[in-house]
């Protein structure tokens, strides 16, 4: 399996073994575009792996932060108590950049700029460009892809 993100149609694909694409999901990328150093906010191109699956079990809609779940479940209330909150929901699949130098070690290194695939509230928009950097998807989406993807699976992110 391999997923691949393509930023100018703010989609993810999923492909089985068989190279055949077998999900398709509208994701939110970063605002600022594609780039790859530190505390640019932008969303990191080329070849990564997931590194890291968190979020096994917790419930829909389930607030984390720190990669830890904080027992909080996210509802349009929940949310409008807390503005301007960057939601990290339901699970996250943590990405690893695979070339030295574009996206992976020193300033351009994915998994120290903590980039993730990971579920939004249900008030953000997909297939517009409105994250931090990381892929948002639909709470659901990420549930299923959650589910269907182990570590190591390769993420390819291009423009």
């Amino acid at each position: 399996m391999r997923i691949r993100v393509d930023l100018g149609r703010q989609c993810l694909e999923l492909f089985g073994k068989d190279g055949a694409c077998i999900r398709r999901y509208a994701v939110s990328t970063g605002e600022r575009g594609a780039g790859e150093r530190s505390g640019s906010l932008c969303t990191p191109r080329g070849r990564h792996r997931i590194r890291a699956r968190i979020g096994a079990g917790a419930p829909a809609g389930a607030v984390f932060r720190g990669r830890r779940p904080t027992g909080e479940v996210w509802s349009p209330e929940f949310a409008a108590a807390h503005p301007g909150r960057d939601w990290i929901l339901s699970r996250i699949l943590w990405l690893c950049g695979e070339e030295p130098g574009r996206n992976r070690g020193g300033e351009v290194d994915t998994m120290r700029r903590y980039i993730y695939l990971h579920g939004t509230g249900d008030d953000q928009p997909m297939g517009v460009a409105r994250s931090h950097g990381c892929v948002r998807m639909r709470n659901r989406d990420i549930i299923e892809l959650f589910e269907l993807v182990p570590g190591g699976t390769v993420v390819e992110i291009f423009e």
